[in-house]
This record gives C-alpha cells, structure tokens and sequence, in this order.
C-alpha cells in the first residue's frame, strides 16, 4: 500500500505532503523533505521495526509506503478520524455498532479490514469524501 505525496517549493523550503494521511513536513532541500516525511511515517506509526520508504515519482511527486499494510492502515484510519473531528464513539454509531471497540481494532492494527470493509470505514470517516485506489506502475 502506498500514499501519493507531492513535494512543493515554499521559499527557502521544500515541503513533503501527503494528503490522505493529513501529512505536511520540509526541508532545506527535495531530498530532505523526502527524508522527513519518512521520519513522520515511522515517527506516527511507532512500531518498532516498521520502515517507511518513498519512491520518487518526477520532481514533484512521490509515493511514500512502509513495511507493515496492517499499520498503515491503522493509521490511515486515524488521521481520517481526528481529521474530521469525530470520536471513536461517533464513528462506531456511523457504522451501526454501539461499541467502539470493534473499529478501535482496526485504527490500532489489531485487524486488518477486508477491501469492502476499508472502504466502509473511510465512508464513516469521511462521509463527504471520496477515495481513489489505483495501481501504482511499481
């Protein structure tokens, strides 16, 4: 699984984000921007081996991924959640359960959702959005 990100020039800096996950950094130069969104990857993760690793896609573009879909997803799922204001609760009640602690599985990486499911979930989350998934040409 990977996130699309672009690279924009601000001044002095160099900034690295990535929309879905609600991620902006920067750097001194392209490269460093790429060094940092990683470093916030791993950094918001926060498992112990899990890598992240970008893939430069042109000189403003790149996909950023890590070691670990279970964690990524997790976190994918909590960046939309506090991006939108709503709790754990709120969100069980969109979904039709009156516990959270079956979503709560999901945004701690206990479960990994089938596609169907993450697509309920992202719904839940963002009930205005709309997500993309593509595949990535490597």
């Amino acid at each position: 699984m990977r996130f699309e990100g672009r690279l924009v020039r601000d001044g002095r800096w160099w900034l690295a984000e990535v929309p879905m996950l609600e991620a902006l950094t920067q750097g001194r130069t392209r490269k460093e921007a790429l060094e940092m969104i990683a470093d916030w990857l791993e950094t918001m993760v926060d498992r112990q081996d899990f890598v992240a690793t970008v893939y430069p896609r042109g000189p403003r573009d790149f996909e950023i991924a890590g070691s670990d879909a279970a964690a990524l997803i997790a976190l994918l799922l909590r960046r939309r959640r506090e991006a939108a204001g709503t709790s754990l609760r709120d969100l069980a009640l969109r979904l039709g359960s009156s516990s959270r602690n079956a979503y709560a599985r999901y945004e701690r990486g206990d479960a990994v959702p089938t596609v169907e499911k993450l697509d309920a979930l992202l719904k839940a989350t963002s009930p205005n959005g709309d997500f993309v998934i593509r595949e990535s040409g490597g």
